[in-house]
């Protein structure tokens, strides 16, 4: 394990917190197999949460978390947050796998951050939002890495479009199409591989099944935005149908960015339903 800095950082008088950033994640590491744990000082055997950065599969850094960390220190949780190879320098089915990789490290490794590796809640926006319901959905890939979907107490995917691929496809297409407009050089048709069956297995909706173990999920997204309007209420769905625990919360008056940005600020409506679905599972221990 290979940890570039490591720094004692005070938020406020009242929460330490000990961060080790950079720290190696994979084997054989790429530049970009690093992720960053923020731990309580003092930390024990305390729930997790899993971040998962957005940027269209293409861009995006695990620092881009604004004030996650000290907010969730404040509440008793270590917080992670993971980098991961992007388009179009690797296909989408390896950049899942080193996001799959990172949580297999954060399962066997957290505990010497003071995390509970049997209480790990997963987060992630934009296409960090795709990632994170598809590795709690589809349990091929934390499989690979040996880990049990017991361990998942929960998932907030935050403003995704892409949890129905072939349905935001059709969406974007018909669009552009019936407006006489080019259609997108790199579009969702060409970042997931341009193969209707990739589509669909790289779509959470494709793998939601009882009995499978998959955690509760908070689905926020923004109420104004048609497409992830729309596709967190078709996951909010077919979570229901298959009767597994969700919520989906619409939050009005804000932007794609700016929900993700204020998560952690007092008296946002979003951080509010968030708060409410972490204490009630955390409590539920």
């Amino acid at each position: 394990m290979r940890i570039a800095i490591a720094c004692l950082c005070l938020f406020s008088t009242a929460h330490a917190q000990n961060v080790k950033s950079n720290i190696s994640y994979a084997g054989q590491p790429h530049e970009r197999h690093v992720l960053d744990v923020y731990s309580p000082d003092g930390a024990k055997d305390l729930p997790v949460v899993f971040w998962i950065h957005g940027g269209g599969w293409q861009q995006g850094d695990k620092t881009d978390i604004q004030i996650k960390p000290k907010v969730f220190a404040e509440r008793g949780f270590v917080f992670v947050s993971t980098n991961y190879r992007l388009l179009p320098h690797v296909e989408m089915d390896v950049l899942i796998r080193d996001v799959a990789t990172a949580f297999g490290w954060t399962y066997r490794n957290i505990a010497k951050h003071g995390g509970d590796p049997q209480r790990i809640f997963v987060m992630g926006h934009s296409a960090g939002a795709q990632l994170a319901a598809l590795i709690c959905i589809d349990d091929r890939y934390l499989k690979e890495q040996g880990v049990p979907f017991r361990v998942l107490k929960g998932c907030v995917p935050v403003d995704g479009d892409t949890y129905d691929l072939p349905a935001i496809i059709m969406t974007a297409e018909f669009r552009q199409t019936v407006h006489g407009l080019p259609l997108p050089k790199f579009g969702h048709r060409v970042k997931f591989g341009n193969d209707p069956e990739k589509h669909i297995n790289f779509s959470a909706v494709t793998h939601v099944a009882r009995g499978k173990g998959i955690p509760p999920f908070l689905i926020l997204h923004v109420a104004g935005h048609p497409n992830t309007t729309a596709q967190a209420r078709r996951l909010g769905a077919v979570l229901k149908a298959a009767e597994l625990p969700v919520t989906v919360f619409g939050a009005r008056d804000t932007t794609h960015n700016r929900l993700n940005a204020n998560l952690g600020q007092p008296d946002d409506p979003a951080t509010e339903e968030l708060y409410r679905f972490l204490d009630l599972l955390v409590s539920s221990r």
